[in-house]
């Protein structure tokens, strides 16, 4: 019996290499996040590989969206409208918003999606994640946590950042600090097309090697985070598994994720 399951496994073994199993990062995407003046914001909400736009995971729903300026919290579920969004491969259920900024500030959007089932691992998956979205420069609310179960705190303004600046923060579940968290880092690297909801055929940049497309750092004992941003662009950064549970009869990890948007000094 054992010696039938040895080419099983060295099948098993060659199909990993030949297939590498990518990061599934959250988006919710707007082509600024400095903006000079209070404007109507285009969100898309999709479910994604983003360095190789690649397969698209059908989102199941959406359990919260919502808002925080100055503290105040508005709740943004009603303004979700569903579309379909094209990557490479195929073609996946996502959501839309358009969103209304009034005054100044940060404004920090907070997203839970309904649980997702990846049959491959046999686990459920919940990305709580954030972008804040700033108009004039006047900081608010950046730092702040805003209470997802998980979250990212971030320690340097994420709509602020040169190429070349350093990116920091703090993973926390239920408030308080995750000590050497796994943290997956992807650069967005096709450029999203709002009009026809896809992502653009062609790459900004080519991975020399597999292990560049999701890059993993630690977080430290106190749960901070450190990564020096090599490009314009946006960047996703995704804690992995910060908390478990158990959600129809399998394991749920809800990952804490953050977007931040680096720009070229001209």
């Amino acid at each position: 019996m054992r010696r039938k399951m040895i080419p099983l496994i060295a099948a098993l073994a060659v199909a990993s290499f030949a297939f590498p199993a990518f990061a599934h990062f959250q988006m919710v995407y707007t082509p600024e996040s400095a903006l000079e003046r209070p404007e109507e914001l285009d969100l898309k909400i999709v479910f994604t590989h983003p360095f190789e736009a690649g397969h698209t995971m059908d989102m199941a729903g959406v359990e919260q969206f919502f808002m925080v300026n100055k503290e105040k919290k508005t709740e943004l579920r009603t303004s979700l409208n569903p579309i379909s969004w094209s990557g490479l491969s195929n073609a996946g259920k996502a959501y839309e918003a358009k969103i209304k900024l009034r005054g100044m500030g940060d404004f920090v959007f907070g997203l839970v999606p309904a649980p997702y089932y990846e049959p491959s691992e046999e686990i459920w998956m919940q990305q709580c994640t954030k972008i804040i979205v700033n108009v004039a420069g006047v900081p608010t609310d950046w730092d702040a946590e805003i209470g997802l179960p998980v979250e990212i705190v971030p320690l340097a303004k994420p709509y602020a950042l040169w190429t070349g600046n350093v990116f920091s923060g703090v993973v926390k579940a239920d408030g308080k600090p995750v000590p050497f968290a796994e943290v997956e880092v992807e650069f967005l690297n096709h450029r999203p097309d709002l009009k026809a909801n896809r992502f653009a055929e062609k790459a900004e940049v080519e991975a020399p090697q597999d292990s560049f497309v999701t890059q993993t750092i630690r977080a430290d004992a106190n749960g901070t985070f450190v990564y020096a941003i090599p490009r314009a662009g946006w960047w996703g950064f995704a804690a992995l598994g910060v908390k478990t549970m158990e959600y129809k009869g399998a394991e749920l990890g809800q990952d804490a994720l953050i977007w931040v948007q680096a720009r070229d000094m001209k």
